[in-house]
């Protein structure tokens, strides 16, 4: 067994006895991970070289604008109008409120880049709803729960943004932006038919009904105070598929390789527009100072996850530097496992790593050797660049017995602990085998 393995065991203790142990927060815990790394590789000359090359990466700047963006959003009640709009259409149906749950935690989620603070800012509207429409507590839950996890793998989540950088580094050459993106949606897709069926069955054993008449908003009134808010999902999206559709037939025809130079700049310049777009249709728009002091007080909620991705993005330019990530690669296809195999194990593998390790992190850290192992074994390297979200980042807050976004739901539903695992373990189940189904090339996915 390669010493390389024993760095990963020895990384993943060292964040787990500080996390469960020392209670120690996750970015802290991390950045002791990354000090035992350079450790167990010899590289301390190089101790600040790595935090350098992190801090000049475009791709995890452009993580911590839409970490920022989401706070705009919030600051602006876009999303409010949005869920309310939702709501309105659905809310006759029966479970109306779990299909609002998953259609707007799912957008919300994508935005914000974590799906316990989602779990937080709409459940808190979605789970009451759903509970007053006869959902059972531990259910509403694990709706919003799994719902809002599903954000972590669409774009733009930052988990995407990182699984591109993965691909990137594998394949020596830079994919576009827009390619890649419109890959994740083509999977995501399945994912959110998925939840909606899944919940569609649930509804039906426990006997949902539609939510109360007066509780239902006005379509009316919801599209007259927040219709401009739904184009926020256009704003942010138009350019990637105008990029993808338009690029080798127009953008390149008019800026030659600046086309490219366009393609790579997106991610950046696309959340500004967002946050330019939602403050200009806020129907209360804040004042200068009122967005500073709103951008200052979100500053406790967007550098911890900023640096938790930021000290997994040097542990992963460590590994790529030493090879680390290269030979448990190597020793991984020394078992010669088909690519079923693979696609069995490696989900199964990334939820008990989801237990500790935040999604973003699982990815930057081990997405290039799981992209690596699965290409040699006959995967296509695509497509499992663009499943790492699903695996890692979906995983992520719904795995117990650490599922934040889980303990978060299931402190605002009023839910007991039994009930409610034993509940997310269907949805994890159906989230895993989905994912199995995806990895093995058997659903049509669009951009592939």
């Amino acid at each position: 067994m390669p010493i390389e393995v024993f760095y990963i065991l020895g990384l993943l203790a060292v964040i787990c006895v500080a996390f469960l142990v020392f209670r120690r927060p996750i970015y802290e815990c991390m950045f002791y991970g990354y000090v035992l790394m350079i450790i167990c590789t010899g590289e301390w000359s190089n101790f600040f070289t790595y935090i350098g090359k992190t801090s000049t990466d475009t791709l995890f700047y452009a993580i911590v604008a839409f970490l920022v963006l989401a706070k705009i959003l919030d600051a602006t009640h876009a999303v409010d109008t949005v869920v309310a709009i939702i709501c309105s259409i659905f809310g006759r149906l029966r479970g109306g409120a779990g299909y609002t749950a998953i259609i707007g935690s799912t957008f919300m989620g994508a935005l914000s880049g974590s799906g316990a603070g989602n779990v937080a800012t709409t459940g808190v509207f979605t789970i009451p709803a759903m509970k007053k429409s006869g959902f059972p507590a531990h259910l509403a839950a694990n709706v919003e729960a799994s719902s809002s996890t599903m954000g972590n793998m669409i774009p733009p989540a930052g988990v995407i943004v990182a699984a591109l950088a993965c691909y990137n580094e594998f394949s020596g050459a830079e994919m576009s932006q827009s390619t890649f993106w419109i890959v994740c949606w083509g999977i995501a897709l399945w994912f959110i038919l998925q939840r909606i069926v899944t919940m569609y069955i649930f509804c039906r054993v426990y006997k949902v009904k539609p939510m109360e008449k007066e509780d239902i908003p006005s379509i009316k009134e919801t599209l007259k105070a927040g219709w401009k808010n739904l184009f926020l999902p256009v704003v942010i999206l138009l350019p990637f598929v105008l990029d993808y559709f338009f690029k080798s037939t127009f953008f390149t025809a008019r800026l030659g390789t600046g086309a490219g130079n366009l393609s790579s700049s997106l991610l950046l310049f696309t959340p500004g527009l967002a946050a330019i777009y939602a403050l200009i249709v806020a129907k209360n728009k804040p004042k200068p100072k009122e967005m500073v002091e709103t951008i200052k007080s979100s500053v406790t909620g967007v550098v911890p996850v900023a640096t938790t991705i930021f000290f997994a993005y040097c542990i992963s330019n460590l590994f790529a530097a030493t090879d680390v990530g290269a030979q448990i690669g190597i020793f991984i296809q020394s078992w010669n496992l088909p690519n079923v195999a693979l696609a069995f194990i490696i989900p199964l593998i990334t939820a008990i790593l989801g237990m500790v390790l935040p999604g973003s992190a699982q990815t930057k850290i081990f997405g290039v050797t799981i992209i690596s192992v699965f290409a040699a074994a006959g995967g296509n390297p695509l497509l499992v660049a663009a499943m790492l979200p699903v695996i890692t980042g979906a995983m992520e807050g719904m795995t117990p017995p650490l599922a934040l976004c889980m303990y978060t739901a299931m402190g605002i539903a009023g839910a007991g602990m039994k009930e409610t695992t034993k509940n997310c373990l269907v949805w994890i189940g159906c989230h895993y085998i989905l994912s199995v189904l995806c990895l093995l090339g058997l659903l049509p996915i669009m951009g592939l």
